[in-house]
């Protein structure tokens, strides 16, 4: 196998832990998801799947594949940056977001609401993990898989 599709994999993996490790924060420590939370989510999901597909393609497209997982991989990483903007103004969230109505009614949140149903507000102070708050790993770990997927596609 070669090291662009080993990437790829890597990342597909990494993507799924990610979500494996935010549905232990919902369901093991009752930190309840944000519209903002949930979109995080579905960008690591789109990379994950993207970079599945693109690890099963012949070589020709794994490059299309890791740029089609860096446009992801951007969209999630602007999203938490949005995400840590508003924990820093709190007083921009009030109430029921107008988001969260629309991203509950997506079909994959009826489907999987236990995964990507937002009912929580972004405002929510919860325990920092290793001196960090959630969107905060989670922009770096986009910056990560930015970093990655732009090394694959862009590479000679």
């Amino acid at each position: 196998m070669n090291t662009s599709k080993s990437v790829l994999l890597a990342i597909a993996f990494a993507c799924l832990a990610l979500l494996g490790f935010a549905l232990y924060l919902q369901h093991g420590l009752d930190q309840k998801p944000c519209p903002l939370c949930v979109m995080q989510r579905y960008a690591f999901a789109a990379i994950a799947l993207i970079c599945l597909a693109s690890a099963a393609l012949p070589r020709a497209a794994v490059r299309a594949g890791a740029g089609l997982g860096l446009l992801a991989a951007l969209t999630g990483a602007g999203i938490a940056g949005w995400h840590l903007w508003v924990k820093a103004n709190p007083e921009i969230s009030c109430g029921i977001d107008p988001l969260e109505t629309a991203l509950n009614k997506i079909p994959s949140a009826e489907l999987l609401p236990f995964l990507f149903q937002a009912n929580g507000f972004c405002s929510t102070d919860y325990a920092p993990i290793l001196g960090l708050s959630t969107p905060t790993w989670a922009l770096l770990w986009f910056a990560l898989f930015s970093i990655a997927l732009g090394r694959t596609a862009f590479k000679r």
